[in-house]
């Protein structure tokens, strides 16, 4: 089921699952650094929605993550995660949860980043595994796509200026 195809594609593989494909004019050795360098994740983790207040990436299995802003009408936004594979420039996995529910660590995601590279732009795809159907249907309630198409907008920008 497609739900939109903007610049980032969006679809619901299974009734836990997010998937979210995009491709990037870079190589996957720049996506990858700017998805896991805190100074460049806090360039467009943003989605010009605000201003990131804390990047922290411990970028091994069983490292910890968190990522935090302030939304411009002052609203805290933040996640955190550990690390469960990484294998440089090419797939990280990861738990998240985002701070602002109540027992947020019942509601984690599973969250898998893989990034393939032909001819020097690079497919990635992150899925999204929730812990129910219930899970995955509140995170899309969210308006998260809105966020993320923009953020990987900005990333995509980032990792072609960075070539």
């Amino acid at each position: 089921m497609a739900v939109n195809s903007r610049s980032a594609s969006l679809t619901l593989p299974t009734d836990e699952q997010i998937l979210i494909t995009r491709e990037f004019d870079a190589p996957k050795e720049l996506v990858y650094k700017a998805w896991t360098t805190p100074e460049l994740v806090k360039q467009w983790w943003h989605a010009n929605r605000g201003e990131v207040t804390l990047v922290e990436i411990d970028l091994r299995v069983g490292g910890k993550w968190r990522q935090s802003m302030v939304t411009t009408d002052g609203f805290e936004v933040a996640f955190h995660g550990e690390y469960t594979d990484v294998v440089p420039n090419e797939r990280i996995v990861s738990t998240e949860v985002f701070e602002g529910i109540p027992n947020g660590e019942e509601s984690a995601t599973l969250n898998t980043v893989t990034l393939i590279e032909e001819g020097g732009r690079t497919m990635m795809s992150l899925l999204i595994e929730a812990p129910s159907k219930e899970v995955r249907n509140a995170i899309i309630a969210t308006g998260m796509e809105d966020g993320l198409q923009d953020a990987l907008d900005l990333l995509d920008g980032l990792a072609r200026s960075m070539s």
